[in-house]
């Protein structure tokens, strides 16, 4: 679904802030976003049904486990958690399991706004550079309209930032992507000094791939640099006289 930053933006929220929510109505009228209050955790195909562009959860009042459930049955959905200060793991947690943000109470209301806005234009600024073209990389299809990565109908079980991770990657025609271009792309900030969820990342698109497509090796590490994406034989001596592969969208 197209959407500007100004208008036509869908936004859901299941949080019980009074505070935090009158400032919020104010400024989604003022964007004139359309916005809903929701009293509680709805199915995936409730949310669906809202048609909406963004998310926003505090887990207290759904738990963790409703987090990971709507980023993995809705990725096309921006999904914000707003919350208490919480552990590291928590976090950590959500953000893997595909919650584009995290926020921490107290939060200022225009920073909550710039961040859906900052996920709502990393998603359409995707969509706009590779529409909905496959990116196909010798048995492996990366799927825009699924957010997954397929051998033949078996899929890879990406999350929806790790199927991100990937496609910036395939995009880059074999070029070696840099870990902060990695993750100012995919994540839509600096990275801060020390960070390594680039690579944790990356590890675990290269196990999933590898589960669908054992002869294959699709990341390479450049150590103290970045990342390459490139379909090379994990065995070559069993692909001899094969002809190389080929990237191709469809």
């Amino acid at each position: 679904m197209a959407v500007s930053d100004a208008t036509g933006v869908k936004v859901a929220l299941i949080d019980d802030d009074s505070g935090l929510l009158t400032v919020l109505e104010r400024r989604f009228d003022a964007l004139r976003w359309e916005r809903q209050l929701l009293d509680g955790p709805r199915t995936a195909a409730d949310l669906a049904e809202l048609r909406l562009h963004a998310l926003i959860v505090n887990p207290a009042l759904t738990g963790s486990d409703y987090v990971e459930m709507v980023g993995r049955e809705l990725p096309g959905l921006a999904l914000l958690v707003v919350s208490a200060p919480a552990p590291v793991a928590d976090r950590v947690r959500g953000l893997r399991a595909g919650a584009d943000d995290w926020i921490t109470k107290p939060c200022h209301p225009e920073d909550l706004i710039a961040r859906v806005q900052a996920v709502l234009r990393r998603r359409r600024a995707v969509g706009l550079s590779a529409a909905d073209d496959a990116i196909i990389a010798a048995e492996l299809a990366i799927r825009p309209d699924r957010f997954d990565a397929y051998v033949d109908e078996r899929s890879a079980g990406l999350s929806r930032r790790e199927f991100e991770l990937l496609r910036e990657l395939a995009a880059a025609d074999g070029r070696v992507l840099e870990r902060e271009e990695i993750y100012s792309r995919v994540w839509g900030y600096t990275m801060a000094r020390g960070d390594r969820s680039v690579d944790v990342f990356v590890r675990k698109v290269r196990q999933k791939l590898e589960r669908v497509s054992p002869h294959w090796r699709y990341l390479h590490t450049h150590f103290g640099v970045g990342y390459r994406f490139a379909p090379e034989p994990a065995d070559p001596a069993a692909l001899d006289g094969a002809p190389p592969p080929e990237f191709a969208t469809l």
